[in-house]
């Protein structure tokens, strides 16, 4: 294979500095710049009938708290930065927004707002779009964000997103909004068809109209498959029924939209996934390197004997001799791959090693961590800065950052 151009990374600092921390980390505009095509601000051919009527849209995207389900990752990072195919997660998000028309995004965050605003303000300019932050000084649940924001969701008097921070799909939100302008009611909600419903709240809604008339939580007989995919757009007629205070949107608001018949659903075409654990994070990747595959195929790996599947691996990264990859891989910037290394079903982060003849498989390796000669890392998640020593077996591990493994790690166990 192919040896691409090696970027150099910076010495470990102290994470008391969080811009330099998160330029250490590859959280850089720039970075993304090189590594990423350049944002298209365009709309299909599909949506080109439809024309906007609104100018000054918003969104608000529920950031939360510690992201404690995706630790150790978030040691480093705030979750929303992780990155997800080469780009922070809420980037993903950021873009289909702007593609809807949105130009203002507000971050309803209680954790590191500082660390999020510092680098998402950097953003603003490449797409176009004001960032602000709304901050909790306690967790207000998923409704209460929308009445700490409600002076600046009201300003203009316009419809507004608002979207779980976990969520990755299609992002179909300019059809949503055809759809929204079309019923004229209070909300809608994209929901995803399961297979096993029971095992969630399901939206039962009119089959020809999507106005929606009840929710069921985990039901025992089958009454709908569609689930909510915590992507929402609203008028601002919905922030009368939200008080300041910690609220379930989910809960104590949607069913009495419905009984009021003001919330509708749109069923979500294409792929789903919350990917706020690691295990959802690897099934999300290899779902959203399948969409890439059918809608921009140039920006993967071409396939042949060393690339099986979906694999995507940044401009800068040294990919060595005898190097099988995939499926559903990706490869970080300035990542170093020896010879002879096979890696599957995982993702490395920036400035991550995998020295020759080791072997990667269902995980994700942290910033600037290392998997030494001939080691195998099975179903594990390292943070950033984890060193697996030559000829070790971690399976099932979960290493936080600044951490050696130095022994086989047969069984689950979590490495402080």
């Amino acid at each position: 294979m192919a040896t691409t151009k090696r970027s150099t990374t910076s010495n470990l600092l102290p994470h008391h500095s969080e811009s330099k921390h998160l330029r250490r980390l590859g959280l850089t505009l720039g970075h993304f710049s090189s590594t990423e095509t350049s944002f298209n601000n365009s709309t299909s051919v599909s949506n080109l009938a439809f024309k906007n009527p609104y100018t000054k849209m918003k969104a608000l995207i529920l950031v939360g708290g510690y992201g404690t389900r995706l630790r150790p990752l978030t040691f480093s990072v705030p979750k929303p930065l992780v990155p997800f195919c080469n780009l922070p997660i809420v980037l993903h998000q950021i873009e289909a927004l702007v593609k809807a028309g949105v130009k203002e995004v507000i971050l309803a965050v209680n954790y590191q707002p500082e660390v999020m605003i510092d680098y998402l303000k950097k953003c603003e300019a490449k797409y176009g779009i004001t960032i602000t932050c709304s901050q909790e000084d306690v967790p207000m649940g998923t409704a209460g964000p929308l009445a700490l924001a409600r002076k600046l969701l009201t300003k203009d008097n316009e419809p507004f997103f608002m979207l779980n921070s976990d969520v990755i799909c299609e992002f179909p939100l300019v059809e949503m909004l055809k759809y929204h302008t079309s019923h004229g009611g209070e909300g809608t909600i994209l929901v995803t068809e399961v297979k096993d419903p029971s095992k969630y709240g399901v939206v039962v809604s009119d089959p020809e109209s999507g106005k929606i008339q009840q929710f069921v939580e985990k039901p025992q007989h089958f009454v709908s498959n569609k689930i909510n995919a915590g992507i929402y757009l609203f008028t601002i007629d919905i922030l009368s029924r939200i008080e300041l205070r910690p609220t379930s949107i989910e809960r104590e608001i949607f069913p009495k939209m419905a009984a009021d018949g003001q919330i509708y659903s749109m069923v979500l075409p294409g792929y789903w996934m919350d990917v706020g654990q690691p295990k959802d994070f690897l099934a999300g990747t290899a779902l959203h390197l399948l969409y890439m595959r059918k809608t921009t195929p140039e920006k993967l790996a071409p396939l042949g004997p060393h690339i099986i599947g979906n694999v995507l691996i940044s401009a800068d990264a040294t990919i060595g001799h005898d190097v099988v990859l995939g499926p559903d891989v990706v490869i970080g910037a300035g990542c170093v791959i020896g010879d002879g290394v096979r890696i599957k079903r995982s993702t490395l982060m920036e400035g991550a090693k995998v020295k020759s003849h080791a072997v990667v498989s269902h995980s994700i390796v942290g910033w600037q961590s290392t998997i030494g000669q001939w080691a195998r890392v099975t179903e594990s998640v390292l943070g950033e800065d984890v060193h697996v020593a030559n000829e070790v077996l971690l399976n099932e591990g979960t290493v936080c950052p600044h951490k050696d493994v130095k022994e086989d790690s047969p069984t689950p166990k979590i490495i402080l």
